[in-house]
């Protein structure tokens, strides 16, 4: 089959309709038909496979994304056997803690989608409560409309989405949801909306809004990175900056990830985490090169991440 096809590696089955069938069944639209013609598994497609099976982890999100593929392509080639082929709602919930790969996930869905011909447009609009909720009556709404309309063609993406419903029953929030559910009906398979936050505060939210959960077919949990997928993460981000770490500096990484998870895992932000560690590493490692040397160092030492330069904040 196509040459990405290991994205399903761990996966136990690929299904060619989404899991959680009461809840899809309840959401099935049938106005837009799938493309006529069988999907390329070559071009732009091809290239954010790959990008998205490079990815640490997230073999569920892995997962879903090549079932929606497979209901896709099987759907195109229904419409040329002459059988119905109508399309379903994409909205979508993701569940995580910082730095699990929630933002550029999404993104990467929009660019596939787009590819596949869900969207037209396959942009993100990342909002957070304050772009959504006004100060006034009238003012949410019309805000909340606003950034739809931005979104249309593409994926409008809410960060911490439980937020609009932490004020009670006079704030404003419940009428940005109010909108957007509006927006859901209005817009039909003209945008996807993804909710995403921390595990505990969205499975809240979908418990305190009865109408929600089965508006959001496809939900996502983007568990932490273990501390061996955190040293491949920074490994990949060491190799992408043209950077080595020796080996003591693999080693004190790896114990300060250990502790720190262990610690505090609660606000541990993974991924990111390790990102501004490297970050603040390559920075060191430039004021030790330029303290160190009067002339050009070598292409060595210009590539090596020493110990010395990888310190932590004090707590």
């Amino acid at each position: 089959m196509a040459e990405y096809i290991n994205i399903t590696r761990n996966a136990r089955q690929i299904n060619v309709v989404l899991r959680n069938p009461e809840s899809v069944a309840a959401s099935v639209e049938s106005e837009t038909p799938f493309p006529a013609k069988p999907l390329s598994q070559q071009g732009q497609f091809g290239e954010i496979m790959k990008e998205l099976d490079r990815m640490i982890g997230l073999d569920n999100v892995k997962e879903i994304v090549f079932e929606i593929y497979a209901l896709l392509q099987i759907g195109s080639y229904r419409a040329v056997a002459g059988l119905a082929s109508g399309s379903q709602v994409y909205h979508m919930v993701f569940k995580g803690n910082p730095g699990t790969g929630k933002t550029t996930v999404a993104r990467m869905i929009a660019k596939l989608f787009q590819t596949m011909g869900v969207l037209s447009k396959g942009h993100l609009i990342e909002v957070e409560r304050a772009d959504l909720v006004g100060e006034y009556i009238g003012h949410t709404a019309q805000k909340t409309r606003d950034m739809v309309k931005k979104a249309l063609g593409g994926i409008l993406f809410i960060d911490e989405a439980y937020s609009l419903a932490r004020g009670g029953e006079k704030d404003f929030g419940k009428e940005a949801i109010d909108t957007l559910v509006k927006a859901m009906e209005d817009h039909k398979n003209q945008f996807i909306l993804i909710l995403a936050g921390y595990s505990e505060e969205m499975e809240f939210f979908l418990r305190t809004n009865p109408g929600l959960p089965s508006r959001f077919p496809i939900q996502i949990d983007f568990p932490d990175y273990t501390v061996d997928q955190l040293m491949q993460i920074a490994e990949l981000m060491i190799k992408e900056r043209e950077y080595v770490l020796v080996p003591q500096t693999e080693m004190k990484l790896r114990q300060h990830i250990t502790q720190e998870k262990m610690n505090d895992s609660m606000s541990f932000s993974n991924a990111r985490y390790v990102r501004n560690i490297i970050e603040k590493a390559m920075r060191h490692h430039a004021v030790r090169l330029l303290n160190q040397h009067t002339q050009q160092p070598s292409r060595q030492e210009l590539m090596t991440i020493r110990p010395e330069d990888v310190r932590f904040d004090k707590k």
